[in-house]
């Protein structure tokens, strides 16, 4: 019995770490296959020994993706998930159970199960009024300010629709967007979403709107709750609030048999990788809703509704080597290469092994059978390793590389990271070449050049670091082989007009570890200046919005090192931007001359780093902390317990985001 009850326990701990992982971090690390095959490994334990019934077990409850920093919503009916099925036997089974439950006739409700994020959304007199994820199952996270930004959602409704009701949909993120949003993560070394799925549920959790309308998210919306409903029959209710100006999938079909069932989940077997957007399988539903109130609901799910989910498509090739790719700011990426396979449409012939320890957790050897799956069916990734195909012929441990490929110098692995990286900024070809491209690219300076050109001008002396770029001479560059007059007249251009890029942009063009396009214009705002963020502490840095332990260490490391310095020099020498713009450091008023102000809690119409600007410009002080000094909190939702507590106790007077902007004339 101790066996079981240790085996019992460490299910239930491994399960709610899969959970964390999946619905909090957005970061699964194993298959929903694999996930489904270790719940029922416990639901079978659980019930076989009742005796160690737990009310906290991840059987009798539906995963969190509840966060802190948004408000939390009961919802008003519970948002349960659906039972898994992987074969056309479990299929059966659930339609006999159906065909046992009614003892009627039926009809089952056929619908792709669109692989995103769940979302529920009330509506009352036909305009929007909340959308909340669905969290627990009880209670979820209310992102209606990010859900508005959707524009397949409508925030008014058309037609003759129910005073007050709720819709239930599935936020995704287009197949395009997620392949550009991964091209331009890859493009900065930040880690690369594993499929649409993960990609939409970050983005929803996101605390600007702003950022979250530019990634194009979409939507289609499956279910109809609420005391008016227009019709008994859910098929008929997607086609009303079709009507209503609601997306609702056109692949939804009325089988009223076995067969049909089947043909639907085979034929969208097939065709569903045509679609615009990432689905995982089939939805099943009894048609009929007073027969879904028959059935009624386990603790977990509905037994009136099932999905069936598709398989990832596997296939099996040979490992021929191991390379390694230096990116620009040093990561070192293993990439395994394989013998071309088919797969998903595609022929596969390299895939990322990304860090040391995935190389060492496959334990791979030269000479492999390695499973080959694509993440999202866009990404190919290695799973596992065949084993029962190793013989005498079998090729060395893989082992990941000690030194850079490019200059020999020792790799470093900073502690809590993953990756391993070359220190030799100064040294490395690869590093230097790839800053210089960060520093061109579209996002930051917009000089127009590319890597081949950029590879050429260091080859040929004319170019070791971004400051060069402005001492480049349009003779030069006419005589290089297969250059003449205008293109060097055209990149001579380029050049010229970009130093009028604004701060923020040159910020991020430095290729500072970790500061992306959004921190830098987060360190812009917050620093006014160059040489404010070259002088800034730790704890001016952390105490910016969003800017923690990490990115503050990496801008300050950053100055630290006089070849950094020397670059900025250069480059304000050559009348780069920066500052930020007149217009952004204007003095607009004195409303807030001699006023301390902490901010806290998000907001709907100001970003945090907007607010404070506007703090600035009226003759006020940002504050990072509470003191018996604060004349005002600036408070918006989801305050911090601890600071609201403190700021209550020292009868700091309160803000709301309306009365700041009274204030200040707003």
């Amino acid at each position: 019995m101790e066996n079981v009850r240790q085996q019992i326990e460490a299910l239930r701990a491994e399960l709610n770490q899969h959970n964390y992982n999946y619905y909090v971090l957005s970061q699964p690390t194993i298959s929903d296959y694999e996930f489904d095959m270790k719940m029922h490994e416990l639901q079978n334990l659980e019930m076989a020994h009742p005796e160690l019934f737990d009310p906290n077990s991840p059987t009798v409850r539906v995963g969190s993706d509840v966060t802190k920093e948004f408000r939390q919503v009961a919802h008003r009916y519970p948002m349960l998930s659906l039972g898994n099925t992987y074969s056309e036997g479990d299929v059966a089974d659930f339609y006999e159970r159906v065909r046992k439950g009614l003892s009627e006739d039926f009809e089952i409700v056929c619908e792709l199960k669109y692989d995103g994020t769940s979302i529920s959304l009330t509506y009352e007199d036909g305009k929007l009024v909340q959308a909340v994820t669905r969290g627990d199952g009880e209670k979820g996270d209310d992102v209606t300010a990010n859900v508005r930004t959707i524009r397949s959602i409508p925030l008014s409704l058309q037609g003759n629709y129910p005073p007050l009701f709720e819709v239930r949909g599935e936020i995704l993120m287009p197949w395009s967007v997620f392949e550009q949003l991964n091209k331009e993560r890859e493009a900065q070394e930040e880690a690369l979403f594993a499929n649409p799925r993960n990609a939409a549920s970050g983005t929803i959790k996101l605390q600007d709107s702003k950022e979250v309308a530019k990634r194009k998210l979409d939507a289609y919306l499956y279910y109809l709750l609420g005391e008016e409903l227009p019709n008994d029959v859910h098929s008929q209710n997607m086609e009303a609030i079709r009507s209503w100006g609601f997306k609702v999938s056109d692949a939804m079909k009325v089988c009223k048999t076995l067969p049909e069932i089947f043909d639907f989940i085979k034929y969208w077997d097939v065709e569903r990788k045509k679609l615009p957007v990432a689905t995982d399988g089939i939805v099943l539903k009894v048609n009929s809703l007073r027969q879904q109130q028959e059935l009624g609901f386990t603790a977990k799910s509905p037994r009136w509704a099932i999905a069936y989910k598709f398989q990832a498509e596997r296939a099996c090739t040979r490992l021929n080597e191991v390379t390694y790719q230096v990116g620009r700011t040093g990561a070192v990426t293993p990439v395994a290469n394989l013998e071309p396979v088919l797969l998903a449409g595609t022929v596969v012939k390299r895939a990322s092994l990304h860090n040391a320890d995935i190389i060492n957790g496959l334990d791979l050897h030269v000479g492999d059978m390695v499973y080959v799956e694509k993440g999202g069916e866009i990404i190919p990734k290695i799973v596992g390793v065949n084993t029962d195909m190793r013989n005498s012929s079998l090729g060395e441990k893989v082992e990941f590389i000690k030194v850079c490929p490019e200059c020999g110098t020792p790799l470093v692995r900073v502690e809590g990271e993953a990756a391993h990286y070359c220190p030799n900024e100064s040294g490395c070809p690869t590093l230097r070449k790839g800053k210089i491209e960060h520093f061109v690219c579209r996002k930051a300076m917009n000089i127009n050049m590319g890597s081949e050109t950029v590879d050429l001008l260091y080859e040929k002396g004319m170019l070791k670091s971004s400051a060069d770029l402005y001492e480049l001479k349009h003779s030069d560059l006419a005589s290089l082989e297969r250059w003449g007059d205008k293109s060097a007249s055209n990149l001579v251009t380029s050049i010229a007009d970009s130093v009028k890029v604004p701060f923020d942009r040159v910020l991020f063009a430095l290729g500072i570890r970790y500061v992306g396009a959004t921190v830098a214009k987060k360190l812009a705002a917050a620093m006014g200046s160059i040489e404010k963020l070259e002088q800034a502490t730790f704890d001016e840095l952390v105490a910016i919005d969003e800017i923690g332990d990490v990115i503050a260490n990496s801008v300050l490391q950053f100055f630290r090192k006089e070849e950094n310095r020397e670059l900025v020099a250069r480059l304000k020498a050559y009348g780069l931007q920066f500052q930020n713009s007149e217009e952004e450091q204007e003095v607009k008023g004195d409303a807030l001359a001699g006023l301390s102000i902490i901010i806290s809690g998000t907001f709907e119409r100001h970003s945090r780093d907007e607010l404070k600007q506007l703090i600035e410009q009226y003759g006020g002080k940002n504050v990072s902390s509470i003191s018996s000094k604060t004349d005002y909190l600036l408070a918006g939702a989801n305050i911090g317990p601890a600071k609201l507590e403190k700021a209550q106790k020292l009868n700091v007077k309160f803000l709301t985001e309306s009365e700041f902007e009274q204030m200040i004339g707003l």
